[in-house]
């Protein structure tokens, strides 16, 4: 017995990777806040600890010391100014002494001003929106982990559910606020290398900030239960240099000018739907399933449906719009005219349904204005 006691402390002790499976602590984090939420966390937990080792150390030692069986008799402390004094004092001392160090992080922590950069983050169930308040810039980032990984039919990748199709993009050495808010349910925007987790409310707008002082990428997700795939709801931050993150802004708007473009030309059947089955697999297909027929009792089917058969107005309706006591979202903002006329294209001829009309982007880029 012995022996197997010896062992198994031998083995917590010198197993390193049993040691790391065993490392429960915050995340220090790449920001100066950060790094002070992690030294005030530690203060204070060897202030616990030196309190705990203080109080158990003297219940033990009384315990051994002063048991009935060597014949101790209890000591009557009743009405003692002295003890209650102490018993008083120490722990008001002790507060005050965590409560300084802590009131002046949290104080730091909620100072937004003199921000340089100023983003709202908007929660969706189950993707987040950027909106860069003075570039005009505005996009949706989703999941971009395989369905096939998710599904175990593919080998689970390296970043496996904390990888997305576009991460938030901010300057090093900048001061970026963040506005936050949702569209639909209560989410939480989490990301532990930057110390910011907020809740995103509808119809409230709450505030964070950091500063990253080197250039990398940063993962997070939703910490709220917001849903049956909040799992799916990860958070992605690319920090650029300066230079770098000018050169991105350029990029981005010459992307939308390109996608601009593309509303403006003919398109083809052939092109909306080979367009319009990608958009349906990013954006549909956890409910529909990719066959068009859903999920029974829970997400209707597509195949063979009255709104994908019938006319055209109905379903660019709710596609457009979602339908409210339902899971199904309003997509009016989440994608382009291109993108949403390719994926109702899709819907009515995919599946054996096979309407032949179509849908154009300009169509869709009328009813949206």
């Amino acid at each position: 017995m012995i022996k197997t006691i010896s062992g198994f402390v031998a083995l917590l002790l010198f197993a390193n990777n049993l040691q790391a499976d065993w490392e429960i602590n915050l995340t220090r984090g790449v920001t100066e806040i950060s790094r002070e939420v992690y030294d005030l966390h530690m203060i204070i937990f060897w202030i616990c600890v030196a309190i705990g080792v203080v109080v158990f150390g003297v219940m033990l030692w009384s315990v051994i010391y002063h048991r009935k069986s060597k014949g101790a008799k209890a000591h009557n402390f009743h009405e003692s100014l002295v003890v209650e004094i102490a018993w008083t004092l120490i722990p008001f001392v002790i507060l005050i002494a965590m409560a300084v160090p802590a009131t002046a992080t949290l104080i730091k922590m909620y100072d937004n001003s003199e921000s340089e950069v100023d983003i709202q983050i908007t929660g969706y169930q189950w993707k987040w929106r950027y909106q860069y308040l003075a570039e005009d810039i505005d996009f949706f980032s989703s999941l971009s982990t395989s369905r096939e990984q998710i599904n175990n039919k593919a080998a689970k990748g390296e970043h496996y559910l904390l990888e997305v199709d576009n991460p938030l993009v901010i300057p090093a050495g900048k001061k970026v606020r963040f506005l936050l808010t949702a569209n639909d349910v209560i989410h939480s925007w989490w990301v532990p290398d930057l110390a910011v987790k907020k809740d995103a409310i509808p119809g409230f707008i709450n505030e964070a900030w950091t500063i990253v002082d080197n250039p990398g990428v940063y993962r997070g997700q939703c910490a709220e239960l917001c849903g049956k795939d909040h799992g799916f709801m990860p958070i992605v931050v690319e920090v650029k240099t300066p230079e770098e993150y000018e050169a991105w802004l350029a990029e981005v708007r010459q992307a939308d000018q390109e996608k601009a473009a593309e509303g403006q030309k003919d398109w083809s059947l052939a092109e909306l739907m080979e367009t319009g089955e990608a958009v349906y697999s990013k954006a549909c297909l956890a409910c529909h399933q990719a066959n068009g027929e859903g999920i029974s009792g829970v997400f209707p089917a597509l195949k063979n449906s009255p709104i994908a058969l019938g006319e055209p107005g109905p379903h660019i309706d709710i596609v457009l719009n979602g339908k409210k006591g339902t899971a199904m979202q309003a997509y009016r903002d989440q994608l382009s005219a291109v993108e949403l006329a390719a994926v109702i294209t899709y819907e009515r001829n995919a599946w054996g349904n096979k309407v032949g009309d179509l849908v154009t982007p300009a169509q869709i880029a009328e009813l949206k204005e």
